[in-house]
């Protein structure tokens, strides 16, 4: 059973989290910050990841730069910007709700009024012709 404990510990709880030691700010305020930022930059070699609970080295390197822009004082905004012009909106795991994007945000439940409305008129509509 021991070894079970030991498989998940070693295994399982090291990909938790991926932020190594070394990368911790001393600032606990800070530290905060960059988890939180963290949280909503999304992996671009493993894509369905956030860069805080991935091991690549991208992850890794942009761990580091954020933590190194907060240090100099830029504010979560101005990193989120500097993130999205480098890399493009596919970074962030929730973008603004501006641009071709407000077409991603509309489409689904336009696409759900659309069936429900079909699938109403179908099964209720049909009836009252016969």
């Amino acid at each position: 059973m021991w070894f079970y404990y030991l498989f998940f510990i070693f295994f399982v709880g090291t990909s938790a989290f991926a932020v190594e030691p070394s990368e911790i700010l001393s600032d606990t305020r800070l530290e905060n910050r960059a988890r939180n930022l963290s949280s909503n930059i999304r992996c671009l070699v493993c894509q369905n990841e956030n860069i805080d609970s991935s091991d690549s080295e991208f992850a890794k390197d942009l761990r580091l730069s954020i933590r190194d822009q907060l240090v100099k004082g830029h504010t979560d905004d101005e990193i989120e910007k500097f993130l999205v012009s480098k890399y493009g909106a596919f970074i962030l795991f929730k973008p603004e709700f501006a641009g071709y994007n407000i077409f991603l945000y509309l489409f689904g439940p336009f696409v759900f009024i659309f069936g429900l409305i079909t699938v109403l008129y179908v099964f209720f509509g049909s009836k009252r012709g016969n």
